[in-house]
C-alpha cells in the first residue's frame, strides 16, 4: 500500500525512517533546512535538535539573521536565541556585508537598533546602517529615517571616557518627538552630527525630524556651557549600551602583599566594579585567561610560595574550581591562548628562571609539557601578536612603546603611555590596548589609560579602586548577567529581550 504525505519528500522521509532506526542522521547545509521543517511536522524532536545544533555552529554574518527568522516557523529556542545574540554582538559587521540585513523591514531594524545589547563601539555605525538601509531602495525607505533615526542609542556625556571626549565637549543627545514611545536618545559626536545626520538629505527632507534637529542644537548648547546634557540623567532611555566584553583585573600586590581582589572594567560608562568573591588565597606575579566560558588564573607567588596551581572562575556561576595543575611552578610567567589552548611561558619557580613551556587542554583538563624556548625568561608579556609595552630598564621604569608587525617583521616606535609603569596588566578591548596599574618607580598605581590605533594617542580611563602592581588582565566577552559585572547605577533598569528580535507581527511571508 502506498501512502501520500504532504508536505514532504521521499528523501526527508526516508532519513527519517533511517533516523528511527539508527539514531544518526547525515545533516549537511543541503538538507538541514528541508529536514528540520520535516522533523518538526512529525515531531522528531531529536532530529529538529540535531538540526538546530549544525545551524547555530555555522552561524555567520551572512545568515544570522535568516537563521533567526527560520526560528519563527520551528519550536528551536536555543537556536533562536543563539542567532539573536549573534546578531546583537556581531551588529556592524552584519550591518556591513549581510544581504538579508538589507531585506529587514522598518520594524525588524528597529527591533534591533533598540536593544541595549546592540554591541557598537561607536553609536555613528548604527546611523551608518540605517542609512545603509534606507539607501538599499531609497524610495520606499526614506521615509522612515525619522523614526529609525530615534532609535539611535546612547551614552551618557557624564560617565563617557576622555578619548571619546577628546578633552571638549563633543557629543550630543537627540530628543525624540513627544509622540514617540520606547525610544531612546542618541548620543553622537557633534562634528559628526552636524556633517552627517544634519546635513543628510533623507533628514533634511523629512519634515518629522525637525523637532530632533532642533533637540539636538540645544543639547549642543547645553554642552558647551556646562559640559553637561540637561536631560541625560531625567530621562530613563537615556541610557547607554550595554557592554559586550568586560576586562578582569584579577590578584596583585597592594599595601605590601599580594591581594585576592577582582575589578572589572566597563568601557561604555569607563567605570571599575570591585568584585566580591571566594578565593581563597591572595595571588601575585601570575597569568590570567579566558578561554570557553571560564577565567583562568595560572601560577603565582603569594609572598611566600610559588604556585603551580591553576584555577578557573566561572563568570555565570561566579564559582572558583581547581584544575590540573602546571608540571612547573612558574611566578612572572607568560600566558596566551591560541587555537583553544592556554600556553604558560617561562617564569620563575623561586630558584631559577624557566625557558620550560606548557599548554593546557581545557577539555581533557591536562597540560602537556611542549618544546622549550631558546632562552630562560620571567617577566615577559605574551600575546598572538607578540606586542610589547613599558617595562623595566634596570634603571627606571619605562613609559615607551614600541609595537611589532608580525608582516614586515619590524618593530616601530608608538607614542609613550602617560605614564611610567612596569609589572602592569595589559589587555586589548573594544579594538583599544589597555594597561592597568604597575609600580612606577616609587609605588604602586591604579592608573589605567588606553591606547587607540587609529589616533595614535594615549587617553586616560578611570582608575582602579585598588592600588597594585604585578595585576593580571582578561577580556570576557557576551556574558549574559554582564549587569553583574558593571556599575549599575549608571545604567537604567534593565529587562533583556535578546531573544526577541523578530515576531511574526513584524513579519508577513516566511523565508
Amino acid at each position: 500500500m502506498v501512502y501520500q504525505i504532504p508536505g514532504i519528500s521521499a528523501e526527508m522521509m526516508g532519513l527519517i525512517i533511517n533516523y528511527a532506526y539508527t539514531g544518526t542522521v547525515p545533516i549537511t547545509e543541503d538538507n538541514v533546512e528541508s529536514l528540520l521543517a520535516a522533523a518538526d511536522q512529525f515531531n522528531v524532536m531529536g532530529i529538529v535538535s540535531l538540526c538546530c545544533e549544525f545551524l547555530s555552529s555555522r552561524l555567520c554574518f551572512e545568515n544570522c539573521i535568516g537563521i533567526c527568522r527560520l526560528t519563527d516557523y520551528y519550536h528551536c529556542p536555543d537556536l533562536r536565541a543563539a542567532a539573536c545574540v549573534y546578531i546583537l554582538h556581531h551588529f556592524e559587521e552584519v550591518s556591513q556585508v549581510s544581504e538579508e540585513f538589507l531585506d529587514l523591514s522598518a520594524e525588524e531594524l528597529a527591533h534591533i537598533i533598540e536593544k541595549d545589547e546592540l554591541n557598537v563601539r561607536r553609536e555613528e555605525a548604527v546611523f551608518e546602517a540605517v542609512l545603509r538601509w534606507i539607501t538599499h531602495d531609497p524610495q520606499n525607505r526614506r521615509q522612515h529615517i525619522a523614526c529609525l533615526l530615534s532609535k539611535v542609542g546612547a551614552v551618557q556625556l557624564w560617565s563617557c571616557p576622555q578619548r571619546l571626549l577628546r578633552g571638549k565637549p563633543s557629543v550630543l543627545v537627540l530628543q525624540p518627538p513627544p509622540c514617540m514611545f520606547q525610544v531612546r536618545l542618541a548620543l553622537l559626536q557633534s562634528d559628526y552630527f552636524m556633517n552627517n545626520v544634519k546635513a543628510h538629505e533623507y533628514v533634511k527632507e523629512n519634515a518629522n525630524c525637525k523637532d530632533l534637529i532642533i533637540s539636538a542644537l540645544s543639547e549642543i548648547y547645553d554642552l558647551n556651557s556646562y559640559g553637561q546634557s540637561s536631560s541625560v540623567n531625567a530621562n530613563p532611555l537615556t541610557r547607554p549600551r550595554l557592554p559586550y566584553a568586560i576586562l578582569f583585573a584579577i590578584g596583585g600586590w597592594s599595601g605590601g602583599g599580594a591581594t585576592s581582589a577582582i575589578e572589572t572594567y566597563d568601557g561604555r560608562t569607563d567605570k571599575w566594579l570591585n568584585i566580591p568573591w571566594e578565593q581563597e588565597s591572595p595571588v601575585a606575579y601570575h597569568g590570567s585567561a579566558y578561554l570557553k566560558g571560564h577565567v583562568y588564573v595560572i601560577g603565582g607567588f603569594d609572598g611566600t610560595d610559588y604556585f603551580n596551581i591553576v584555577k578557573r572562575f566561572d563568570p555565570l556561576q561566579k564559582t572558583w574550581q581547581q584544575v590540573a595543575p602546571m608540571h612547573s611552578r612558574r611566578c612572572y610567567v607568560s600566558v596566551t591562548v591560541v587555537d583553544n589552548f592556554i600556553y604558560a611561558m617561562g617564569g620563575f619557580d623561586g630558584y631559577m628562571r624557566l625557558n620550560t613551556a606548557e599548554r593546557y587542554d581545557p577539555d581533557t583538563n591536562q597540560w602537556t609539557l611542549i618544546t622549550p624556548m631558546h632562552e630562560q625568561r620571567s617577566d615577559a608579556s605574551a600575546t598572538t601578536l607578540n606586542g610589547k609595552v613599558g617595562g623595566f630598564d634596570g634603571n627606571s621604569r619605562l613609559q615607551s612603546v614600541e609595537a611589532y608587525n608580525p608582516i614586515t617583521n619590524a618593530w616601530h616606535a608608538v607614542p609613550s603611555m602617560l605614564n611610567p609603569r612596569s609589572n602592569f596588566g595589559i589587555e586589548v578591548m573594544d579594538g583599544l590596548l589597555f594597561v592597568v596599574g604597575g609600580f612606577n618607580g616609587f609605588s604602586t598605581t591604579v592608573a589605567t589609560e588606553c591606547y587607540e590605533e587609529d589616533t595614535n594617542e594615549w587617553y586616560d580611563a578611570h582608575s582602579m579602586g585598588i592600588t597594585r602592581s604585578a595585576v593580571s588582565c582578561c577580556v570576557v566577552p557576551g556574558l549574559s548577567n554582564v549587569m553583574e559585572y558593571i556599575a549599575r547605577q549608571h545604567y537604567y533598569q534593565h529587562s533583556s529581550s535578546m531573544d526577541i528580535l523578530f515576531s511574526s507581527s513584524t513579519r508577513s511571508s516566511p523565508l
